[in-house]
Order: structure tokens, then C-alpha cells, then sequence
């Protein structure tokens, strides 16, 4: 039996230079130049990042994969301290999808880009059309909605969750990327409701080429605070092929996706899911890489990076978790098995020193390890589906050309 293969994408952690990224906008300003993990260097270099945390950005066991080296070649930038020799493989991968999203990102990810272009709401207010509002108040059985505008989700429930209590009434807002979320109390409006909620709408919203619609619950009071729950649940637009996940169950093998892979694949190709924050994920990770059967597949998001850090511009805090998930790398990489293949990439960029508040189309990593010390250049995602076929040895018709 061959090797196991482990795919861990770092949401949001793009390494800038996206050739067409003046194609995309944060508000009026083009993403070009953006570049998360660069310019999070730079910023702890400068000094600009020192809070719970201090100093230049200590990344190490990422950097010897190839961290440093893979943001030059991507961007042209070099990025203080992140100098090493690389000891593993790096390169960095475009994107061809006309979107910087989740499921684009993913799904060319496991070797599928995006057919179409994606539906998006206008920024502005109210956002959602007349139909479409009332669809959602006839589902929730409510006489109106909150929110009804592009916003961040924190905000937003900071905002309207006094008026949600008081009304009843769902808060739903969107982005520039396709997604229709709708945030709800898990006390004063019901989980249960929320989830049923958001699947009852999503058939319709997919119709319309939305790609996801997004249950955000919370808890808390206007007094003491808002607070989002790990109970959210993406109802994602099936993928229009088959996708890596599917050619490994087909071979026979097992597929255990780790955070909201489940969702973003609408469980098509998944044996089990494990979910919770990203310190519960790295467990179910180090878990997996001590108990996973030989020929297995583990598929693994850590949205935290995106959805606590990089979508809020918080630096500092976008620092201080490269750097805990770094160090929980070095613990986990002796754990792996000499046949192992292990590749951490990410989907999409969210620098948190851009303006606006979204994503930013930019090039991401492409770190190995298992396959010995090289550069692996320029590189399609679609790759990396390829290169984790090739290496379960399994049959694939999907898109890419494997780097092994």
C-alpha cells in the first residue's frame, strides 16, 4: 500500500504577485500589490506588529519548507527575516477561477477551477433584490430582514444584534464574494431554525450561481457582547466535476476532511468531518497524521487565519497565528511517516494591511514535504491535486500535472 497524503490549506495566506490582480478590488483600489504573509514580515519587522507578540515574524519550520523563497518567486519580494535554505520542496501556484473565494480557491485546489462566473451582490443598500428579500422572510416566517448590505460579519452583529433580539428578524448581509450570509442568535432565534433556514434558501441561491450561503450563529447580549459560535455551516454550490475527493473514495480510500472542507465539497467525496476552531483542527490533524490508514487522504482548512485576522485587518493577531501554527508544524512534522506526503498551500489571499475588508486575489505557497529539498517554480493549483493523485497512486482525469 502507498503513503498517506495530507493537503492543509492555511485560509488567506497568499504570497502576493497575482498577475491579474488588478483585476479585483478591495472598494475602489485594485488588489495589485498586495501580500499577506510579505507584508505581515515587514509589518513585525517594522515594529508594527507588536502586540502579544514582539519582534520580526518567527516563522522557522514554515520558512524551511520554503516560505521566504516561495513569496519572492510569487512576488518578486523578499520578506524580513524569512531567509532559510529551504529542506523542503516550495513553489507557488496561480489560480485560473475568476474569483479569489473559498470554493474557487478549493476546488481548483482538488482539481477543478470554476466553469462560470459567480454571482455577487451591488454594495449597496439594501444589497439583496425585492425577490430574493422576500423569499427570505417567507422562509423564516418573519416580517422583514436586518443588515441587507455588504459588511463584515463581526460588525454587522455588533450592529443589529440588539434590534435581531428585540424583531426576531435575521441579520443577512454579503461581500464582494459570491455568498449570502445570514447570522442569527443560537438562543433568541434557534440553531436549529438558522441551519434550516439557510438550507431551505440555498437551492435557489445556487440556481442564481451564489456560491455559498452561510449560517452564522452567536451568542451573547447587547451588554456584554456578540460572540459567533463554531456552529457555522456553509450550504456551498456543488462542484461541476469531479473533484480530487472524489477520485480517492473511488480508488477505495478513505477521505477525512478536517474544519469546513465537509461544506465547501457539499460532502461529495468526504468520509468524515471533524470540525471546531483551529486549535481543536490541529488536534484532529496530529490525530489523523498518529491514526490514519496507509493510502488515506486528509483534506484540512484553518479559516481562522481568514475569517479572525484577515478579514478584521488585524495584523498583529494575523502574526501571532502563523506563528502558533508554525510551531504546532515542527511538533507535528516528526510524527509523519517516511512515506508520507504532506503540502501546505493556501486558497486565496486577505492582507490585513490592504484597505477595504475582503480578499485579495493574490498567488499562494506551495510547501512539500516528503518529496526532498527543491523548487518546484511556477505552478498551477490544479497541481495539487495532480501531485496528491500521483502520490496515492489512484487514478485521476482531473486537471494538473503532478510536481512529484
Amino acid at each position: 500500500m502507498t503513503g498517506r497524503a495530507f493537503l492543509v490549506v492555511m485560509d488567506s495566506v497568499g504570497i502576493g504577485g497575482a498577475p491579474d490582480a488588478h483585476r479585483f478590488f478591495n472598494g475602489p483600489k485594485p488588489d495589485t500589490g498586495s501580500n499577506t504573509a510579505g507584508h505581515i514580515a515587514e509589518s513585525c519587522a517594522d515594529g508594527r506588529a507588536d502586540r502579544d507578540r514582539r519582534g520580526p515574524l518567527m516563522v522557522p519550520t514554515l520558512d524551511a519548507l520554503g516560505l521566504g523563497k516561495a513569496i519572492t518567486l510569487a512576488s518578486g519580494d523578499s520578506a524580513p527575516g524569512l531567509y532559510a535554505r529551504p529542506t523542503g520542496a516550495w513553489g507557488a501556484a496561480t489560480e485560473v477561477s475568476n474569483g479569489k473565494d473559498t470554493p474557487s480557491g478549493h476546488w481548483e485546489l482538488a482539481g477543478v477551477p470554476v466553469p462560470w462566473d459567480w454571482h455577487t451582490f451591488p454594495d449597496a443598500d439594501p444589497a439583496f433584490p425585492d425577490d430574493l428579500t422576500t423569499m427570505i422572510c417567507q422562509a423564516a416566517g418573519t416580517g422583514g430582514l436586518l443588515g441587507n448590505r455588504h459588511a463584515s460579519g463581526t460588525a454587522i452583529i455588533n450592529e443589529e444584534g440588539a434590534r435581531h433580539i428585540q424583531t426576531g428578524w435575521p441579520i443577512c448581509y454579503t461581500s464582494v464574494d459570491s455568498v449570502l450570509q445570514i447570522a442569527a442568535h443560537e438562543d433568541h432565534f434557534g440553531l436549529d431554525r438558522l441551519l434550516s433556514l439557510c438550507a431551505e434558501l440555498a437551492p435557489t441561491l445556487h440556481a442564481m450561481k451564489v456560491g455559498r450561503v452561510i449560517a452564522r450563529p452567536f451568542v451573547g447580549t447587547p451588554e456584554d457582547g456578540f460572540t459567533r459560535t463554531v456552529n457555522r455551516k456553509d450550504y456551498a454550490i456543488a462542484p461541476p466535476a469531479k473533484t480530487l475527493c472524489d477520485y480517492v473514495q473511488d480508488a477505495g480510500r478513505p477521505v477525512h476532511a478536517i474544519g469546513k472542507i465537509g461544506d465547501i465539497f457539499s460532502m461529495r467525496g468526504i468520509d468524515d468531518v471533524r470540525k471546531g476552531r483551529d486549535l481543536d483542527l490541529m488536534g484532529h490533524l496530529d490525530d489523523l497524521v498518529e491514526t490514519a490508514d496507509d493510502g488515506a487522504f486528509v483534506f484540512a482548512n484553518f479559516v481562522e487565519f481568514d475569517s479572525e485576522y484577515g478579514h478584521r485587518r488585524d495584523v498583529p493577531g494575523y502574526a501571532r497565528h502563523l506563528e502558533w501554527f508554525d510551531a504546532e508544524l515542527a511538533k507535528l512534522l516528526p510524527k509523519l511517516r517516511a512515506d508520507d506526503l504532506l503540502i501546505i498551500t493556501a486558497d486565496h489571499g486577505n492582507d490585513p494591511t490592504w484597505v477595504g475588508g475582503d480578499h485579495t486575489r493574490e498567488r499562494v505557497p506551495v510547501l512539500v514535504h516528503g518529496i526532498g529539498a527543491k523548487q518546484l517554480g511556477q505552478l498551477a493549483f490544479t497541481d495539487v491535486a495532480a501531485s496528491v493523485a500521483a502520490h496515492l497512486n489512484i487514478p485521476y482525469q482531473g486537471e494538473g500535472r503532478s510536481f512529484l
